[in-house]
């Protein structure tokens, strides 16, 4: 009867440490709100303005440079 309570209690004891090893996964919203930088975008705006101005006052101005 030794063998089959020790086998029982190894057996008990690998599953209970199975269990225990399991991962959780926890899905929580963010504590801070999520801010999106547009700044980059505003900067190429700007950019494009300009040089759409620049290449205009060139062909104005063929002799300025």
């Amino acid at each position: 009867m030794k063998p089959f309570s020790m086998t029982l209690t190894l057996a008990l004891a690998t599953v209970l440490l199975a269990a225990a090893c399991e991962p959780k996964v926890l899905i929580e919203a963010p504590r801070e709100p999520i801010v999106i930088n547009l700044n980059i975008k505003l900067d190429m705006e700007v950019r494009h303005m300009i040089e759409k101005t620049a290449k205009e006052d060139i062909k104005g101005n063929p002799d300025i440079f």
